[in-house]
C-alpha cells in the first residue's frame, strides 16, 4: 500500500457471518464491498440462537430489529423418553447469561443484518462473485475474478477477500484445503407448519429423542419449525425422498404426531447433511474465511449463528491495527495479522462438538438423572448447592456463555468420567 488509506476488504456472501463482518469493518473505518448473490432459501436451518449470541446483536445494533421479527425464546426441553425429560430457562440462570434469546424466520434475520451494512456504509453489490488463484505480483493466495473485481471500483486489488459463503466453502475448495469431519453422518429434513398445537411456554425449544436419531420444534411468529435429524440407516428406512422421511418420522414420534395432528405444511422440505465439518486451514496470504466457510458443527444446541458471529468478532479485531483511516499496511503485516484468526475460532468449534457429543452419547442424560437420583437420596443443602452449581455450569455451556470455559469443560469431563452413579449413557444414547 503506497499511500496511507483504509483497507479495501472484499466480503462475498451476505449471510450472518458476512454482514456482521461488512458492519463491524465498515464501523472500524475499512472500506467494505459485500457481495450479496441476491439467493435467499426458503427455509436455513439456524432459526434458534442461543444468550452468547444476544451480546453480538447489541454491538451490531440490530437486537430491536431481530426482536421485531422474531419470538422470545424463554429456554429450551430435551425429551429423551416419557421419563427422561430435563427443561431450563435461561432466565433461571441470569447471573451466568443474558436470559433469552429469539427464534428467528432465518431469511428475514439475514437481511436485517445485510441492510444494516448498508445503513452503516458498506456497499452491497448484488453479484455472484467468484474466488480465483492470486497470481505472483499480488502475492495474494486467493482475490476476485474479473467481474467482482471491476464491480468493487477499487483502483488495485482488494487487500483482504474474506470467504463467507457459508457452506458452499469456496476458498477451502479453490485450494483443496481439508477438513476434520465429525463422527456423524446424519441428513436433516424439516419444514414449517401452521395450524399446530403447543402444550409448553411460548417459544420454548424443544428437542426430542426418535429411533435413529432426534427431533426439534422451533416456535416461530406464525408457524412451527419442525425437523428431524436421522442417520443414513433410518433414513433410508423411512423412505426415498424427503417429504416422505419427514412425515414417516412424525408419525412414528407420538409427540410430533400430537404438536402437528391438525397442523398443515406450508413450507417445502430443505435438506441439510454433513453438517460436522472444521477446515484445517482459514486464512491465507490475502483471505480468511469466516462462518460456516470455515467450520459448522451440529445443530442440536443451535449454535450456528453464534458462531457466525463470533467469528466475525474475532476477524475483525485481527484487522484492529488497521482501524480507522490514515494507516500504512501491506500484505505481509496483514496475513501476520490474520495468522492467529483461525486458532480460537477452532478452539470454540470443537468446544461445541464435544459438548454436542455428551448428548449423543447419552452422557448428558445421564448425569441428570445422578444428580435427581442423588438428591432424592441425600437432599440437604449442600446436596442442592452441588446440583445447583453443576446445572449452571451445564447451561451456561449449552447457552454458549461458557462455551470455551475451562473450568465448565473440566466440571463436566470429570462428571462423564466419575458421577454418573452407576446410570447407564447407553441406554440414552442416540443411535
Amino acid at each position: 500500500m503506497s499511500e496511507s488509506r483504509a483497507l479495501r476488504v472484499a466480503v462475498v456472501g451476505a449471510g450472518p457471518a458476512g454482514a456482521a463482518l461488512a458492519i463491524l469493518l465498515t464501523q472500524d473505518g475499512h472500506d467494505v464491498v459485500l457481495f450479496d448473490d441476491g439467493r435467499r432459501p426458503e427455509l436455513v436451518v439456524g432459526e434458534s440462537l442461543i444468550p452468547a449470541g444476544i451480546p453480538s446483536l447489541r454491538r451490531l445494533g440490530v437486537e430491536d430489529a431481530v426482536a421485531a421479527v422474531g419470538m422470545h425464546k424463554p429456554g429450551a426441553t430435551f425429551t429423551w423418553s416419557p421419563t427422561h425429560r430435563f427443561s431450563f430457562t435461561f432466565a433461571r440462570y441470569r447471573a451466568w447469561m443474558v436470559p433469552y434469546a429469539y427464534n428467528v424466520p432465518r431469511p428475514a434475520f439475514d437481511e436485517i443484518l445485510s441492510a444494516r451494512a448498508s445503513e452503516v456504509g458498506a456497499r452491497r453489490v448484488r453479484l455472484h462473485a467468484e474466488l480465483v488463484h492470486g497470481d505472483d505480483r499480488s502475492r495474494a493466495e486467493i482475490t476476485l475474478a474479473p467481474e467482482a473485481r471491476a464491480a468493487t471500483g477499487w483502483p488495485a486489488s482488494p487487500d483482504v477477500v474474506v470467504d463467507a459463503t457459508g457452506r458452499a466453502r469456496a476458498a477451502a475448495r479453490l485450494l483443496a484445503i481439508p477438513a476434520q469431519v465429525g463422527p456423524r453422518n446424519d441428513v436433516a429434513h424439516f419444514a414449517h407448519y401452521q395450524g399446530y398445537t403447543w402444550d409448553d411456554a411460548p417459544g420454548q425449544v424443544m428437542v426430542g429423542r426418535l429411533g435413529g436419531g432426534w427431533s426439534w420444534r422451533i416456535p416461530l411468529r406464525d408457524r412451527l419449525s419442525v425437523g428431524v435429524v436421522l442417520n443414513r440407516a433410518a433414513a433410508a428406512r423411512l423412505g426415498a425422498t424427503p417429504e416422505a422421511r419427514l412425515e414417516a418420522a412424525i408419525a412414528e414420534s407420538p409427540v410430533l404426531t400430537t404438536t402437528l395432528h391438525a397442523a398443515t405444511r406450508v413450507s417445502g422440505v430443505a435438506t441439510y447433511s454433513n453438517y460436522q465439518l472444521i477446515s484445517t486451514r482459514g486464512r491465507g496470504p490475502g483471505w480468511a474465511a469466516v462462518g460456516d466457510a470455515f467450520g459448522f458443527v451440529d445443530p442440536m444446541l443451535s449454535p450456528g449463528v453464534m458462531v457466525a458471529l463470533r467469528s466475525a468478532e474475532l476477524l475483525a479485531e485481527s484487522l484492529a491495527p488497521w482501524r480507522g483511516r490514515g494507516t500504512d499496511a501491506d500484505g505481509e503485516s496483514i496475513a501476520a495479522a490474520l495468522a492467529g484468526y483461525t486458532a480460537p475460532l477452532a478452539d470454540l468449534l470443537s468446544a461445541w462438538m464435544e459438548l454436542v457429543e455428551y448428548l449423543y452419547d447419552g452422557r448428558m442424560l445421564a448425569l441428570f438423572r445422578a444428580g435427581n437420583d442423588m438428591m432424592a437420596e441425600r437432599g440437604g443443602r449442600f446436596a442442592q448447592a452441588l446440583q445447583d452449581h453443576i446445572e449452571a455450569n451445564v447451561a451456561g455451556l449449552a447457552s454458549g456463555t461458557r462455551i470455551t470455559s475451562r473450568y465448565s469443560r473440566g466440571l463436566l469431563r470429570f462428571l462423564g468420567r466419575h458421577g454418573l452413579r452407576g446410570v447407564s449413557p447407553a441406554a440414552l444414547a442416540i443411535e
